[in-house]
């Protein structure tokens, strides 16, 4: 059958879903996207959840792919370290990678609403207000709140965390499926533009204010402002549940951000009034069903703390489209070879997003993690090829995601064992670092 006569159904017109569409239509395919909200763009306003996102080199190259890397840089701000505040309120920055590197704040409203306009200017067609209540796996069908069914030849689930195709593929014999809330939430408020209309804190970094359980996180977004998150227990002696009046607001982030309040004017009201979101981790599989197939957040939902949920949602439409390539059509191997590829690397990010929020919240402030940042900046420098940290693994490389954490695991036990060294902190300089290497590659 010809490309332009075989239809494809995608559930969702989020990031991934809008993205997945442009990569298809680009290819001569029928696409029709099946979204369960009204328009966001008829608001007038970049409507849902506005949590910056940061965009790096996976997502970009997927971007690229489709042509829309340039376009879009346009309305990203570099970040080439994390800033960090202790709570006295003195900083430092740490880069994340080298001279050259960095990663991108962008609005996710901002970044949905250009690809959603993409997809329409290349043919997609986008049904708002379909939610959709069932699916036929063997013919692709959507059926839909509205009475409304959708015929297909293939259907793709690009419909989040909660996604209609999954939840159908749950109800079937031998589908695994796991969901895991942390105990944080996370709450927004807003650093607004000075009165001279700048910047409050610096824009050229992701600030951080990290305290051991809990963290508060700053991006910059091009009208100056920053979008603030605090990531904080649910429950417990310090958290959301503890924290309930203006003064109860006040006394605590006097005492755990006092650097960052005289910047947040409507700290108390915000704090008290705007949502308090979980965060979740979903993984499954299969992905594949018959002539059905999830992708980005419906197959792989992760907490945000790598700054990868985009950008691995992003890149399962790159590797999709590598496949195309291949194989010249959408088809059962390619499907088949779709799963085996995305799915290790779903995992792996999932633990890598875990695990960085006790990075971020806690070890950032601690001296013996920013003495292993210098050595390996060090072996880096030293042996570019054969030593590389595990976040530029993850954020500015190429390699697989259960590649870099194999990586990762290995290079970490051997650095713990070089921060055991008695006055380490004192001798790093002078350390052997060859011999560093020659155990890695052992």
């Amino acid at each position: 059958m010809d490309k332009a006569q075989q239809k494809i159904s995608i559930l969702g017109a989020g990031l991934v879903g809008s993205l997945l569409s442009i990569s298809l239509a680009k290819r001569g395919y029928n696409v029709t996207i099946f979204e369960r909200r009204p328009d966001m763009r008829k608001a007038g306003a970049i409507g849902g959840r506005s949590i910056n996102l940061a965009l790096s080199h996976r997502g970009l190259k997927a971007l690229e792919n489709v042509g829309l890397k340039d376009k879009i840089q346009e309305s990203c701000i570099p970040m080439p370290g994390r800033m960090i505040h202790d709570v006295e309120g003195n900083l430092d920055f740490q880069p994340y990678g080298k001279e050259g590197e960095f990663i991108n704040s962008v609005s996710r409203g901002g970044l949905n609403w250009l690809l959603m306009n993409e997809a329409e200017a290349n043919g997609v067609q986008i049904m708002f207000e379909h939610k959709c209540i069932d699916v036929d796996f063997n013919t692709a069908t959507s059926v839909f709140d509205n009475g409304n069914t959708a015929e297909a030849d293939f259907l793709f689930g690009g419909d989040g965390a909660f996604s209609a195709l999954r939840n159908a593929m749950q109800k079937t014999d031998r589908f695994n499926f796991s969901q895991e809330y942390i105990s944080a939430g996370y709450k927004e408020l807003t650093m607004p533009a000075t009165a001279n209309g700048d910047y409050a804190i610096d824009p050229s970094a992701l600030h951080i204010w990290p305290r051991g359980e809990y963290m508060l996180i700053a991006l910059p977004n091009l009208d100056k402002s920053f979008t603030c998150t605090l990531f904080f227990p649910f429950e417990g002696k310090t958290s959301f549940e503890s924290i309930r009046t203006e003064a109860d607001v006040e006394v605590f982030f006097h005492e755990k951000f006092k650097d960052a309040v005289p910047h947040l004017p409507n700290l108390k009201k915000e704090f008290l009034e705007n949502p308090t979101s979980s965060l979740i981790t979903v993984r499954c599989d299969p992905w594949v069903k018959g002539k059905t197939a999830l992708i980005g957040d419906s197959a792989h939902a992760i907490v945000p703390f790598y700054g990868q949920g985009m950008n691995s949602g992003f890149e399962d439409c790159h590797v999709f489209d590598q496949l195309l390539e291949k194989h010249g059509k959408i088809n059962d191997d390619l499907l088949k070879e779709y799963q085996a590829l995305r799915i290790p690397d779903g995992n792996a990010i999932a633990d890598l997003a875990l695990y960085n929020f006790i990075e971020m919240r806690d070890k950032v402030a601690d001296e013996k993690f920013v003495l292993q940042k210098k050595i390996e900046k060090k072996l880096n420098q030293l042996y570019p090829e054969k030593w590389i940290p595990l976040y530029s693994m993850v954020t500015f490389s190429d390699l697989r995601y259960s590649e870099a954490i194999a990586r990762g695991n290995k290079q970490q036990a051997i650095m713990d064992d070089v921060l055991s060294r008695p006055a380490i902190e004192k001798d790093w300089k002078n350390l052997d670092f060859e011999a560093i290497i020659d155990e890695v590659h052992q």
